[in-house]
């Protein structure tokens, strides 16, 4: 493959925002409203300074030296945590708090999987600089003259510790250690540049990434499996809608807790994608859920294992 690599090589489906499926999305991710804020804030800045510049302006007019420090750092934020956690969702939909908040249009360019490489010799340093190239070249359009920027592009980095993993390990073959450096180039150009994108990286193993991706980061928010008060905003209201009483659910949310000698409870997608699936299927299409077998289909059910993001 060759270093002018298509869009279509490197990229899954490419999402624009504002749009309405991943407006959707995004509400349903309950108990995250921290990083959601967060995040849109950041990116907001990174791919639209003028906002902090107007800020500024009108509040401390003396402060440039300190708000451009801000604004040259590298457009990069790593969300870092466990599986199930909702990193993944967030950063496919954030995109579209950011383009209403910033009334522009923002494109997701999502780095696919295939486009990681087969290993061939300098295949991986080709590809990412074809990534950032195409990242670079879309956004570079999307800023007038006048500094204002018509639009804005997020490339995303999914699985990230599979490609910008630390070039301090042993075992790390020369290839990785180069598309590693492809990497780094490639955020330090857009920065450099000031054009309006930003990349957002996904890890479940923060601490296997190269200490100069980490060091890179504008932020790093951390995704932790939800406590019970999460619990309950994820299932409470779709058990509710089933005609669950309020110390049913309680019970459930207490079942998908820490148990069994387990210092884990359930993850976010746990909770969605197994949990409740299973309660409704087991009651169809016999007859309505019930809650005492509702808790006892959270008991039996064993939450995801954590992933164990040891030192490399």
């Amino acid at each position: 493959m060759s270093h002018q690599s298509g869009m279509d090589d490197l990229f899954d489906q490419r999402v624009t925002y504002p749009d309405i499926e991943p407006r959707e999305r995004l509400a349903r991710l309950v108990g995250l409203d921290e990083q959601k804020t967060r995040l849109a804030k950041i990116l907001g800045l990174l791919v639209n300074p003028a906002s902090l510049k107007a800020w500024a302006n009108s509040h401390h007019p003396h402060a440039g030296q300190e708000i451009n420090a801000i604004l040259r750092r590298p457009p990069l934020v790593v969300l870092a945590g466990d599986v199930g956690s909702g990193k993944s969702e967030l950063a496919e939909t954030i995109g579209d708090a950011v383009a209403r908040q910033e009334d522009i249009e923002v494109t997701l360019f999502p780095m696919s999987l295939a486009a990681r490489g087969q290993g061939r010799v300098g295949e991986m340093t080709q590809l990412l600089s074809a990534a950032f190239q195409h990242t670079y070249t879309a956004a570079s359009k999307l800023r007038g003259s006048d500094g204002q920027c018509r639009g804005a592009v997020i490339l995303l980095v999914d699985e990230a510790d599979a490609l910008a993993q630390s070039r301090e390990a042993a075992q790390m073959h020369h290839e990785d250690r180069a598309g590693v450096n492809a990497f780094i180039r490639g955020v330090d150009k857009l920065a450099s540049t000031l054009v309006p994108a930003a990349v957002i990286m996904c890890t479940n193993r923060l601490s296997a990434l190269d200490p100069a991706v980490r060091r890179r980061a504008a932020d790093v928010l951390t995704f932790h499996r939800p406590d019970a008060a999460q619990r309950r905003a994820v299932i409470g209201r779709s058990l509710e809608d089933f005609g669950l009483k309020h110390d049913e659910i309680e019970a459930i949310v207490e079942a998908a807790g820490q148990r069994d000698g387990l210092n884990y409870g359930f993850t976010f997608s746990d909770l969605t994608q197994r949990l409740l699936p299973s309660i409704i299927l087991d009651a169809f299409p016999s007859g309505p859920v019930c809650g005492h077998r509702a808790l006892e289909i959270a008991r039996e059910m064993q939450p995801t294992p954590p992933f164990q993001d040891s030192p490399t």
